[in-house]
């Protein structure tokens, strides 16, 4: 377990995949994914389950939004050829039910979708974990909704983008989730339009 394993503070500062958080004055550099960023906005309370990876050059502090996020980068981090950042890349692709779906049902692809997985990799991560995710992970695949955002993860938008344009775009509950794919994509396009 790690020395620091949660942090609790305000948002003094953010980058692209970095918060700064304040705890009692201490400003702390976390490591996150992109998904975790958008959210997050200077000034307002955060809540983050850590990961603190200590190396000869250096100790990097991870932040992640639940104990499950947490408990699958330091899975993924133990596999052979997969850093944190190709962890924190994959835990902005997909989320952790998506995520631990795919490794125990065998679904290479969906996981070399994720930036910098190649296909080689994603197989080398399905047959080191998917024996240690069988008994944890969702046994049903991820609702239409999850498979919708997960498509526009694909496509480039983050996760929060995508979550969003799924609550906001009034998607129909019967349509096929390429027909919610395109409805979430006119979404993203009159919000484009507004601006």
């Amino acid at each position: 377990m790690s020395p620091i394993a949660r942090l609790q503070g305000v948002v003094q500062d953010r980058g692209p995949d970095w918060l700064i958080v304040d705890v009692g004055g201490v400003g702390f550099l976390v490591n996150v994914s992109p998904s975790l960023v958008g959210p997050a906005r200077a000034g307002e309370r955060v809540l983050l389950h850590t990961h603190l990876l200590v190396r000869e050059d250096g100790m990097t502090l991870y932040g992640f939004a639940s104990t499950e996020e947490q408990r699958l980068f330091q899975m993924l981090i133990g596999v052979s050829g997969v850093g944190p950042k190709v962890a924190l890349a994959l835990l902005s692709a997909l989320d952790a039910d998506q995520l631990s779906y795919a490794i125990a049902s065998g679904n290479a692809e969906t996981l070399a979708r994720a930036p910098g997985v190649g296909q080689k990799l994603a197989s080398r991560i399905v047959l080191e974990l998917r024996g240690k995710l069988a008994d944890a992970a969702p046994s049903a695949p991820p609702s239409a909704e999850q498979e919708v955002v997960a498509a526009l993860t694909g496509l480039g938008y983050t996760q929060s983008e995508a979550v969003d344009a799924v609550r906001r775009a009034e998607l129909p509950p019967d349509a096929s989730v390429e027909e919610k794919v395109r409805l979430a994509l006119g979404y993203f396009a009159r919000a484009g339009r507004e601006h």
